[in-house]
């Protein structure tokens, strides 16, 4: 059974949206018997325009509250992984003001970069487990190649993360194949068991110790093409993009929230939720033990637009501050702040811009939902999102209790 706080339901009524239907995920055969995973990703390129550092895991109370932080992305290169962005991995010098001790990089320090940083992190939060994902949306064409030898490819995986420049900092590696035997931003064709081989061979490779991970796609058709209960098995859990279902790619709309938890009237595509996609993993036989719930800490809004409720018509993106059509929630919350709720995530209209993206309160919502559910746990995308004192990933934390 999902729990809706009374309030969120009231400002749904107030806004003239009914309160989603209770989530009909099967039931758990038990609650998970131990404490729930709370993941992030933190990104390379966040450096640089976001200027948000490995320091601020730290200043803003993330570390504290995080079971796992996930380093995106290294590539997929030639049937092998390599690193992603080498300056901002290991050579970028960085400033006292940015480093998690206050100490500045030297010239003679053998490593720099993220990776000395977050070295000093691990040391400070020696609880935090920490991953190296590969791939990503624009990364993922090179998976094709790697599933043709997938004991090359975990060979070649191991030997990265034991360069003695890093060696022990990452405790396993995050799988981010968009996607496997379907369409991403090109196609696949390696067949239903390409995840799974690649996964099995890493864990063969790393050990049954190491943390083995793959972000899987929400997506009913994608979901279908690939065997993830066969890949849930070598694997230490699947993080579900629970996410990007509907935005501004759909222009000129009808506007409707990116990342619902359940349907809710009118929404364009029922099966384009949070439980359909939990629903779907655990039918296809994963167990809910692996599944993390995806959240994401960004918004996706058109222009143009001047009904209030999901549906309208719009005359194009939003603008961003990055990237047309997506903005953080930390500009979000004060720029355009909700003004009713579908599905279990918020909406906001302002100035002709509409706006869907998850806050504190809603994502407590999720959160009961996946403990109900006896999922493993939540995972972000991504952290330079949040705001500075890590609001979204502390009702991540929080949540479940």
């Amino acid at each position: 059974m999902r729990v809706v706080p009374v309030l969120v339901s009231m400002v749904m009524l107030l806004a003239g949206c009914s309160a989603p239907p209770p989530a009909t995920a099967p039931p758990p055969s038990s609650s998970p018997a131990t404490a729930p995973l709370v993941v992030a990703y933190f990104t390379d390129w966040g450096v640089y325009g976001r200027n948000y550092q490995v320091r601020d895991v730290d200043t803003s109370g993330a570390a504290d509250r995080l079971t796992h932080l996930v380093y995106a992305f290294g590539k997929v290169t030639g049937g092998g992984c390599t690193t992603g962005d080498a300056w901002a991995d290991l050579q970028k010098p960085v400033a006292a003001k940015d480093s998690v001790d206050g100490a500045a990089d030297t010239p003679d320090q053998r490593l720099r970069g993220n990776f000395g940083q977050l070295r000093k992190l691990k040391q400070r939060h020696p609880r935090l487990r920490i991953l190296w994902s590969f791939g990503g949306w624009t990364g993922s064409k090179g998976f094709t190649e790697a599933a043709k030898d997938p004991a090359a490819f975990a060979r070649s995986c191991a030997t990265l993360l034991r360069d003695p420049r890093w060696a022990g900092l990452f405790d396993g590696i995050d799988l981010d194949w968009e996607y496997p035997n379907a369409c991403g931003l090109t196609c696949d064709k390696s067949g239903p068991d390409a995840l799974a081989r690649l996964l099995s061979a890493l864990r063969t490779e790393l050990g049954p110790e190491a943390l083995v991970t793959a972000a899987v796609p929400g997506e009913r058709g994608k979901l279908t093409a690939t065997d993830y209960a066969a890949a849930s098995r070598p694997a230490t859990w699947l993080s579900a993009m629970t996410y990007d279902f509907f935005g501004t790619g759909d222009t000129p709309g009808p506007t409707a929230p990116h990342s619902p938890l359940t349907a809710y009237p009118g929404i364009p595509r029922e099966t384009a939720t949070t439980d359909a996609a939990v629903r779907e993993l655990i039918g296809l036989g994963v167990p809910r033990t692996k599944i993390l719930l995806g959240v994401g800490f960004y918004g996706r809004g058109w222009a143009g637009v001047t009904a209030a409720a999901p549906g309208g018509r719009a005359s194009g993106a939003a603008a961003g501050s990055h990237e047309k059509g997506i903005e953080d929630y930390d500009v979000l919350r004060e720029t355009c702040p909700p003004t009713g709720t579908a599905g279990g995530t918020a909406y906001a209209l302002c100035r002709g811009q509409w706006w869907s993206y998850d806050t504190p309160e809603t994502i407590k919502t999720k959160m009961a939902y996946a403990r109900s559910n006896g999922l493993a746990g939540a995972f972000a995308w991504e952290l330079s999102g949040d705001t500075p004192d890590a609001q979204l990933l502390t009702a991540m934390a929080t949540g479940w209790s």
